[in-house]
């Protein structure tokens, strides 16, 4: 068994990768969950239970919280926690497109301390410790170069251009992109291919907790909606919206909402 949590959750967002592929672009069955809360397929059901098995195997006194786990409060008394999405982008999982991921966390007081996002159909493995950096595939990544507003393109979905959410009723004039999971978001504005990512909404912890630590380690900025710092391991286990990406542009994007 790996000897440190980085190692640990490298080889299981491998195998999760293995196994999510077996059902990629193969018609797995789908199912819709309750509350209007989106699909869940077959893959999402197997790669989660491979992760609870080897995870708090290895792991026994760490905390368990999973998209696809039926949460309790056991964990808000352990110090540390295993925080996964089985597959983010489950959607984009059901109609054969590439841009899913697993997400992995450690956290420890609130904080995420150790990140792997891997996007298997892309052959990406993103990864970070706190205070050593981020890395893809084994090299490191920075956030891009620090731009204005004006000039950068953000990540983010509709909802959240809508006129009522901006100080006059007018956005600044970003470009903007699209990909629909929240955590290869975050990865790709540590890779510097994007300048920001951004969602208004409340934001589930398994979403947002790897790619929120691996921006900060590739020298960026990432924090909530209100310009807060992200908690994690939270009884309800949401966030108030995400802001992530070069300090120049998340700042100017919170001095423009309402």
């Amino acid at each position: 068994m790996p000897g440190t949590d980085l190692a640990l959750l490298t080889d299981v967002a491998q195998e999760a990768g293995e196994i999510a592929m077996r059902f990629f672009n193969a018609n797995p069955k789908v199912w819709d969950k309750a509350d209007n809360a989106g699909p869940v397929t077959e893959a999402d059901l197997a790669v989660n239970a491979m992760m609870s098995d080897v995870l708090q195997s290895a792991r026994p006194g760490y905390g368990w919280l999973s998209e696809e786990t039926e949460d309790g409060s056991g964990r808000l008394q352990t110090h540390r926690q295993f925080v996964v999405d089985p597959i983010d982008g489950t959607r984009s999982f059901i109609d054969g497109h590439r841009d899913w991921a697993h997400a992995l966390a450690v956290v420890e007081d609130g904080q995420p301390i150790v990140a792997v996002i891997a996007v298997p159909a892309r052959d990406l493995v993103f990864s970070a410790e706190r205070g050593k950096g981020a890395m893809l595939n084994g090299e490191r990544i920075r956030v891009c170069d620090e731009c204005a507003l004006g000039d950068s393109t953000i990540l983010t979905a509709k909802p959240n251009l809508a006129p009522n959410l901006w100080l006059g009723g007018n956005r600044p004039e970003f470009k903007t992109a699209f990909r629909s999971s929240l955590a290869y978001r975050l990865s790709l504005v540590a890779q510097g291919r994007y300048d920001g990512m951004m969602t208004l909404r409340p934001s589930w912890e398994w979403d947002i907790v790897a790619g929120a630590l691996i921006v900060q380690e590739a020298g960026g900025k990432a924090v909530d909606q209100t310009g807060k710092t992200l908690m994690f391991n939270n009884p309800i286990p949401q966030v108030n919206g995400v802001l992530a990406g070069t300090t120049k542009v998340v700042d100017a994007v919170l001095d423009a909402l309402v």
